[in-house]
């Protein structure tokens, strides 16, 4: 069953803002049935959650912990904390760590691009650690601000207790907090994208391949697996096709063959079933409102960014808008302002509501201006007249 408090669970980011739960009877779309803990399937542009089973459970997120430390290392390139070319010493314990490896040698120095190239590809635990050892000095301080962006990021349900997905009771997310990161990292943090969909890396000579099978399938183009004992065979997958931009993330199938093929099927439901259009972009007028007492007598509304939505294929042939504007706006108006809003409709009926900003400042109008709207008004306000400003 499609439901419309999954179709805007994130799309406060993206402007939409929910309307009526009435709407979630229109479409009845049997969501895949997968052998997953849990997952979720999210289209990035409009925000519209697509699918979830489980979505807010906590579990073991294995490796895709990698992408909580990922964004903070990332963070500290753009800032200059940390620079591609800069050598990293890497430490014994770093050396030691078990699980999978990038194969570093204590005392080995080793640039942080390479290292990042192998906590990415080959999901290198010894290159994590040695990363957070040379950001941070010490693993609870990076820890400490994973937690912290987690809380930022509004990942309600995910504690770390380490940097690289080692098993512990008190390290776990959910398939709707990762896909939420995996959308921030995307979004953030685009200059490093390319790096998610290497196929293979290798260093000292050895060479591994990624483990994100569907990086073979058209349009993929990352972002990472995982797996302990604990957690199962993990993913969580970005792929682009037919102007949809979707993340889909899967937790606790059986195999590594489990996690391609029901990752690959919960894709391949996205794009089969859903459509995404861009509705109105940045800055483009929607609208206009008469503005009283100021020095123009209108205001031009549009978006405060591009505005996309997401509907079932064909949806869009009933699909419509209408403006709901306040009766009387005085000035002055500030570019920026939030004035009314869209209901967005499906066969005349509201199920969203898109808000609408001022374009430009009108400021207030000079003496005689004030004063003559100031009558008209009173005027209107009687029913004496049909003024407009």
């Amino acid at each position: 069953m499609w439901h419309v408090t999954r179709l805007l669970a994130v799309p406060i980011a993206f402007g939409l803002l929910p309307y009526s739960n009435a709407f979630a009877n229109s479409w009845n779309i049997p969501e895949p049935d997968l052998p997953a803990r849990a997952y979720v399937l999210l289209e990035t542009q409009s925000g519209t959650e697509l699918a979830a089973q489980n979505a807010d459970l906590r579990l073991p997120p294995a490796s895709l912990t990698k992408l909580m430390t990922a964004y903070l290392l990332f963070g500290d390139l753009r800032t200059g904390k940390l620079k591609l070319n800069e050598l990293v010493t890497v430490s014994r314990y770093a050396a030691q760590l078990p699980g999978a490896r990038m194969f570093l040698r204590e005392g080995e120095r080793v640039p942080v691009e390479e290292l990042v190239k192998g906590m990415l590809v080959q999901s290198g635990n010894d290159a994590t650690f040695a990363l957070i050892e040379h950001a941070s000095g010490t693993l609870p301080v990076f820890v400490a601000r994973m937690n912290a962006k987690a809380a930022e990021l509004g990942l309600t349900n995910t504690h770390f207790a380490n940097a690289t997905g080692l098993s512990n009771p008190h390290h776990y997310s959910s398939a709707r907090d990762l896909t939420r990161l995996a959308m921030a990292i995307k979004r953030d943090f685009p200059e490093y994208a390319g790096w998610f969909a290497l196929k293979e890396y290798g260093w000292a000579g050895i060479v591994q391949s990624n483990r994100n099978r569907l990086l073979r399938d058209p349009g993929v183009d990352g972002l990472k697996t995982g797996h302990i004992e604990t957690a199962g065979y993990c993913l969580v997958a970005s792929a682009q096709r037919d102007g949809m931009h979707l993340i889909a993330t899967l937790l606790g199938t059986d195999s590594e063959q489990e996690r391609a093929r029901s990752g690959r099927r919960l894709l391949d439901f996205g794009f089969r079933e859903f459509e995404s259009r861009l509705l109105y972009q940045i800055d483009t007028p929607v609208t206009t409102l008469p503005v009283w007492q100021g020095e123009n007598d209108t205001v031009t509304l549009g978006v405060h960014q591009d505005a996309w939505i997401t509907l079932p294929r064909g949806g869009f042939t009933t699909f419509s808008t209408r403006a709901v504007l306040p009766k009387i706006r005085l000035a002055p108006v500030t570019r920026g302002d939030t004035i009314g809003h869209l209901e967005l409709m499906h066969n005349n009926r509201a199920f969203a509501e898109l808000p609408l900003v001022a374009l430009s400042d009108i400021p207030e109008g000079n003496l005689a201006k004030r004063t003559t709207d100031r009558l008209r008004l009173w005027f209107k306000e009687q029913g004496l007249v049909q003024a407009a400003p």
